[in-house]
């Protein structure tokens, strides 16, 4: 039998944890987490985390194993984890792959261009000039040096036209022309399954996690990692908002109701994202009969 990565991906707060766990159980192997926040050992209730019993009932791999102390990048995770899957199909035909970051999930499935190292001393400085004088001057910077990009680019980002100015500053190469490499070749299959459903219901099963979360103690956890609050692992939904509670700069009720907010967009983005992969299979979070039959007919 071909060995087979099973991606179980969409959007936060739709079940993939669920549905990931019981096809460990159905093919007797384990999971890789690709959730770049889950990653993380100090966040646990802000980013959703695998309870316990889940963690126990099945083997996961990248939940809790780094700190927000150390960088990390998806350059990083596909490094790591092409390295944990080799060992991985060395004892099984299937293994799980599941979350809902993006770049982590193409890192794995079709390879991440070679980025070079960044200067710190010029991302500093970008920071600096951002802060000070906002993100127009930046774009307009980007245009002039790397027009492709710019046309490609989210322009509200600014962490992406940053990171696209310090990569030229560091190596004296446009970005875009970073962005062309093709796939790479993986030694295993791969087998999509995308989970989604109505944008009501999406919303209501959003909504109440974050309440869950509330009641669960996501406030606490935020204030033990307030000092930390420039961190960039840090900076995401569910963490940042809080912090601006912190700061006195919003009442708690406007915090929790931009948790939600912030997290429905990024569940948007997220659906975007996919939709642009046709080798995706989506289903409806209950369809679980009918996604184990998908499965069994097209793993070989």
């Amino acid at each position: 039998m071909k060995k087979t990565l099973i991606v179980v991906l969409g959007p936060t707060g739709i079940g993939k944890t669920d549905l990931s766990i019981d096809i460990a159980l159905k093919f007797n192997t384990e999971i890789i987490s690709a959730d770049s926040r889950q990653i993380f050992k100090e966040m646990d209730i802000g980013t959703a985390t695998p309870n316990s019993q889940q963690l126990h009932t099945v083997k996961h791999h990248f939940i809790k194993s780094h700190s927000i102390f150390n960088e990390y990048s998806a350059a990083k995770y596909e490094e790591e984890a092409i390295a944990k899957l080799d060992e991985l199909f060395a004892l099984h035909n299937q293994v799980i792959m599941t979350g809902g970051s993006m770049l982590y999930i193409d890192a794995v499935c079709n390879g991440i261009d070679d980025i070079p190292n960044v200067d710190k001393k010029i991302r500093s400085e970008l920071i600096d000039r951002f802060q000070k004088n906002g993100l127009e001057e930046l774009r307009l910077e980007l245009k002039k040096i790397d027009p492709e990009y710019y046309h490609e680019a989210d322009l509200k980002n600014h962490k992406r036209i940053i990171h696209a100015l310090e990569i030229f500053y560091s190596s004296g190469k446009k970005y875009s022309s970073m962005l062309t490499k093709p796939r790479k070749k993986r030694k295993f299959d791969i087998l999509k399954i995308g989970l989604n459903t109505n944008r009501y219901l999406l919303h209501e099963r959003i909504n109440l996690r974050v309440d869950k979360m509330i009641e669960s103690g996501l406030l606490d956890e935020a204030r033990h990692l307030y000092p930390h609050r420039e961190l960039n692992s840090l900076n995401t939904v569910g963490y940042k908002e809080l912090f601006d509670y912190f700061d006195k700069r919003i009442s708690l009720d406007k915090a929790i109701e931009l948790i939600k907010r912030n997290s429905r967009r990024y569940a948007r983005r997220q659906i975007t994202w996919f939709r642009k992969d046709k080798d995706i299979r989506w289903f409806e979070p209950d369809e679980k009969e009918l996604i184990m039959d998908y499965i069994n007919n097209n793993i070989q």
